[in-house]
């Protein structure tokens, strides 16, 4: 404590002892662990960082929203203490998607931070934080995690919990705005004789997808809305939710379905007979309808988007936003237009604002899981066809993915160096001791985000740590689903022995 009674806190130290550390999306950790102390801490960091920098001034507002897990209203009011003691005024913005804060936030030039912890599960939070230009980058996240705020005294008990919060009344410009936004951009009745089913759980997204979907022309089936949070994870898709998709389909003649994460930044999208579309295929869809010329997509999603030959530029990046974002960004300074981007998770992202049949779409560079099936079903509905002989116009490349949880990141980071290192002929040779005898002969290994592993068959192995959780990731890539499918088994089953 110093004379001032204040105590001086190093974010990067606070993240070591609380347990609760940055990855790809923010920062995320035990919603036990994110404490008011903790959250209100960071979120002083960066409101701090963005006043230094002149990216906000005193005096400024900031958006704030949530998802629906138990702990987000604590958080956000935790968030919003933290607004106040910089001499800025806080938004509650409510239970939104992310990109509807973010999208709101940016239209104001304002800063905005949303507590979420997206698909995993609700014993862990977490907070995204956005500048008033969008997402925060790697560079602004080191920025901030080398900080140090001072906290003054008496704010917190000795457990970390608030002796004093206050969150404003919830204002719903955020939501609105946010479905006007594709009510807009789409023509009226566009969707007219199609029924779509809603998949609501417990995203956030759950009550724009219907609205804008009904909005639009078509009949909406609403199912499945739980008061409970679901860890739905559009890139490891819960057998529950396979098995659902298909027998809501059969039951109810349904042309497709459509759900998101927690968060709503990631889609689900079904065809016609409740199969889930992957992640980085209804990516390339998307942008195919959005007429995009330059794509930046992360080095896992599906090769289709180069041998498609529907697009100009393709950039492959490490996995997670702020590595797309960049690449987008880089893009857009060298004259491309036109430009996109997507992950394996479905979130869509745009650099540019997007022309169509007279209307626009402002450029949102941020996740977002509402454009992606409304691109899809208009794609379908331009060509003619099913959503099923819309994927039939791609070239049949097929993904499958999944993960081990609570597989420690040391691990992890321990059983893929030998395939990691600066020698690419050892690394090959390392992976092909390792999975030769399953798949063959390995020509080829990309390390710019794990261990991205190519056989002579053109079959992938591509293993990571995930960035935000203890787990390990894989996923495989094959000329038919069916492969794809069985290599992912074999890989986990292979990588369960690494935990010895």
């Amino acid at each position: 404590m110093n004379s001032t009674g204040s105590k001086t806190i190093q974010i990067s130290a606070l993240m070591e002892s609380s347990g609760v550390k940055f990855g790809t999306s923010g920062a995320r950790g035990l919603a036990d662990d994110m404490t008011d102390y903790v959250c209100y801490a960071y979120s002083l960091a960066f409101l701090q960082y963005l006043l230094e920098s002149h990216q906000i001034s005193t005096g400024d507002r900031v958006a704030i929203a949530g998802d629906y897990r138990p702990s987000s209203p604590r958080i956000m009011a935790a968030v919003a203490k933290a607004v106040v003691d910089v001499d800025c005024e806080p938004i509650n913005c409510g239970f939104i998607p992310t990109p509807a804060v973010a999208c709101y936030a940016m239209n104001l030039n304002l800063a905005s931070i949303m507590v979420t912890g997206s698909h995993i599960p609700d014993d862990r939070n977490g907070i995204k934080f956005y500048k008033p230009a969008g997402e925060i980058l790697k560079a602004d996240e080191q920025l901030m995690c080398s900080r140090e705020v001072e906290i003054k005294e008496g704010l917190f008990d000795l457990h970390g919990n608030a002796l004093a919060t206050s969150l404003p009344t919830e204002q719903a410009n955020a939501y609105r705005d946010y479905v006007q936004r594709y009510l807009d951009f789409f023509p009226g009745d566009c969707l007219q004789g199609y029924k779509i089913g809603v998949y609501e759980h417990s995203s956030v997204a759950r009550d724009i997808l219907g609205e804008v979907i009904e909005g639009l022309g078509a009949e909406v089936v609403r199912l499945n809305r739980s008061k409970k949070f679901i860890p739905v994870d559009t890139e490891a898709i819960r057998p529950e939710d396979v098995a659902l998709a298909l027998e809501w389909s059969r039951e109810y003649e349904l042309d497709c379905i459509v759900s998101a994460d927690g968060d709503g930044d990631r889609p689900l999208v079904s065809d016609e007979n409740g199969e889930w579309l992957r992640g980085d295929v209804a990516g390339i869809l998307c942008a195919r309808f959005l007429g995009a010329k330059h794509v930046a997509t992360p080095v896992s999603c599906n090769s289709a988007v180069e041998k498609c030959g529907w697009f100009n530029q393709v950039d492959r990046t490490r996995i997670g936003s702020p590595f797309v974002i960049a690449a987008m960004d880089e893009a857009v300074a060298a004259g491309s237009e036109n430009v996109v981007g997507y992950e394996a998770n479905g979130g869509f992202l745009t650099a540019s604002d997007i022309e169509l049949n007279g209307k626009n779409l402002t450029a949102l560079p941020t996740r977002d899981a509402v454009i992606v099936p409304l691109a899809i079903l208009m794609l379908a509905k331009e060509y003619n066809v099913s959503i099923t002989g819309l994927l039939k116009q791609l070239p049949q490349r097929f993904t499958s993915s999944d993960r081990l949880k609570a597989f420690p990141t040391e691990l992890s980071h321990q059983r893929l160096n030998p395939l990691s290192s600066e020698n690419n002929e050892n690394n090959k040779r390392e992976a092909e001791a390792i999975l030769g005898d399953l798949f063959g002969e390995v020509v080829a290994i990309d390390n710019t985000d794990g261990v991205r592993i190519t056989f002579a068959s053109n079959e992938v192995v591509h293993l990571r740590p995930s960035g935000n959780a203890p787990e390990l990731r894989c996923y495989n890539e094959a000329d038919s689903e069916q492969r794809a499918v069985e290599m992912n088994k074999v890989c986990l089953a292979l990588l369960e022995s690494w935990r010895k």
